[in-house]
């Protein structure tokens, strides 16, 4: 079936069904992200996050999230 004018073949908007290996992924991935790093490595984290005036969870959640280590400019 061929679609409609105007349609651009883009991806449903509905939610998808629910799947229970997606979710169990999603559970995975989400608990790989918050394992504790190396005391070191937390250490670090934890002074940067200081210096930018955030706490270390929004740190953790903007480093996840864009990649990037806050700095005292960024906020």
């Amino acid at each position: 079936m061929s679609a409609r004018i105007g349609h651009n073949q883009g991806p449903p908007l509905e939610e998808p069904v629910a799947d229970a290996f997606v979710r169990w992924r999603w559970r995975k991935a989400h608990k790989e992200a918050w394992k504790n790093p190396p005391l070191s490595i937390l250490k670090l984290r934890v002074a940067r996050a200081e210096a930018a005036g955030v706490s270390y969870r929004e740190y953790m959640l903007e480093l996840l999230d864009t990649g990037r280590h806050l700095q005292a400019a960024d906020v």
